[in-house]
């Protein structure tokens, strides 16, 4: 099992080591054990490691953008909410990929994060 398998298994929220289970009982809250093959990832900490790649990685998506687009049609307030918005919901959508990113690397090195 290479390390870009695990990722690639765990960035589509399935088990890193058998591909089957899943890797999420809720939004961020990773399960205790694969019910496929039992790998137990309770133990597996990625902490602080997933909101900062996901404020890295929406920061150079979204900054770019922010400058290239042109909101001057649009009343101060309503080009400010909208540019939150998107902020915000790009956020939530990166934050589990990268918690999970996190999780398949713990696991497959078996670093310190990972108290099995």
């Amino acid at each position: 099992m290479t390390l870009r398998q695990a990722a690639k298994r765990a960035l589509l929220g399935y088990c890193p080591c058998c591909g089957k289970g899943k890797l999420f009982r809720s939004y961020l809250k990773q399960v205790d054990q694969c019910s496929a093959c039992g790998e137990r990832f309770g133990a597996i900490r990625a902490d602080d490691a997933a909101p900062w790649l996901t404020i890295i990685l929406v920061g150079h998506i979204f900054l770019p953008l922010a400058f290239l687009i042109d909101l001057g049609f649009l009343p101060t307030w309503a080009a400010a909410l909208g540019m939150a918005a998107a902020f915000s919901a790009l956020s939530l959508a990166i934050l589990p990929k990268a918690k999970a990113l996190f999780i398949a690397i713990l696991w497959h090195t078996r670093a310190p994060g990972y108290a099995a």
